[in-house]
């Protein structure tokens, strides 16, 4: 399944009445589940036998990560936002220092972070001249298709 095939699935989810959906092919599997705060979870496992289910069922309580309990509408000025579901990482690696920090000032097209989404590694870049004013996400946080991760003053 491509990534613009899984982007406006999670679309059409969240659209829909159904709170569980879940995807099964021969080397892909996605479940998608609502019922907490309002948002998606989006999953993916190991290859399996190729079957398509879906119909509505009890949420399953999930504890939020405490960067996600700030509603959208209280984040003040320009942000840049997440372009997909993922991972948050601050830096390439473990070891290496974070892409970027609370007053640097960065350029178009500069690397901010990484987001993991599938085993693969998407850096976020800058599309504008900008200084970082706060990071809104932990590393190796969960983020969601559209939220706040840095709040920045364009330049």
């Amino acid at each position: 399944m491509e990534f613009k095939d899984i982007k406006e699935l999670i679309r059409v989810f969240d659209k829909s009445d159904l709170n569980k959906l879940k995807i099964k092919d021969s080397e892909f599997e996605i479940s998608m589940q609502t019922g907490f705060d309002g948002g998606t979870v989006v999953s993916q496992s190991a290859p399996v036998a190729q079957t398509i289910q879906s119909a509505p069922a009890a949420p399953t309580p999930v504890a939020a990560p405490a960067t996600e309990t700030a509603a959208p509408s209280a984040v003040s000025g320009d942000t840049i936002n997440s372009p997909m579901i993922g991972t948050f990482y601050a830096s390439p690696s473990p070891e290496s220092a974070a892409f970027v920090k609370v007053g640097d000032t960065v350029k178009a097209g500069q690397a901010l972070c990484i987001l993991e989404a599938m085993k693969i590694m998407n850096e976020v870049e800058a599309e504008f001249d900008c200084k970082i004013v706060k990071i809104l996400v932990e590393d190796s946080s969960p983020v969601e298709y559209d939220m706040p991760l840095f709040v920045v003053e364009k330049l």
